[in-house]
């Protein structure tokens, strides 16, 4: 993978460290502590100034998809888990065994939550759409507080519903 250019997000859920290149978005993870510039450079490359303003967009209710390039390093299975998280719809969920379904495989649940849980990619690629099949929220690496948050985000622009957990 090529040099990744990184920056940070202040959003509603945290510091978000945002890494790419010119040409694609490599990463969107959650941060607790502040970061500190890593080497400034000039000028930030549009593919991240367009991946800020699109998470900007998201948290104030103005976007549903992102229209980004990605690439992020991973196994064909792991990039077959986090194509079909692209699929989910903004404001639904599905459990861990339904994605197992789409993937193919109802006995890969396990496979399925691993590969979600390395998915460098939040929110846009997401992750924090896939529940317990008892509609419990498990599994997030960015913590469970932060699921919380986006999906009820995403159901109060989607549906008008204030709380959903």
């Amino acid at each position: 993978m090529a040099d990744l250019i990184s920056t940070y997000y202040h959003s509603p859920v945290g510091l978000l460290k945002i890494s790419g290149t010119d040409d694609y978005i490599a990463e969107v993870t959650f941060h607790d502590t502040s970061q500190k510039a890593e080497g400034r450079r000039k000028q930030m490359p549009q593919m991240l100034i367009n991946c800020v303003e699109q998470l900007i967009q998201y948290f104030n209710g103005q976007r549903r998809q992102f229209e980004l390039p990605l690439n992020q390093e991973g196994t064909p299975f792991q990039h077959s888990v986090w194509s079909e998280l692209l699929q989910i719809p903004f404001g639904k969920t599905i459990s861990y065994l339904d994605l197992a379904r789409r993937t193919g495989d109802t006995k890969a649940t396990r496979a399925v939550a691993s590969a979600n849980g390395r998915n460098h990619i939040a929110i846009i690629v997401p992750c924090h759409r896939v529940i317990g099949s008892n509609k419990e929220l498990i599994g997030y690496g960015g913590g469970l507080w932060r699921k919380k948050w986006l999906l009820e985000h995403e159901m109060k622009i989607a549906w008008g519903v204030q709380t959903l957990f």
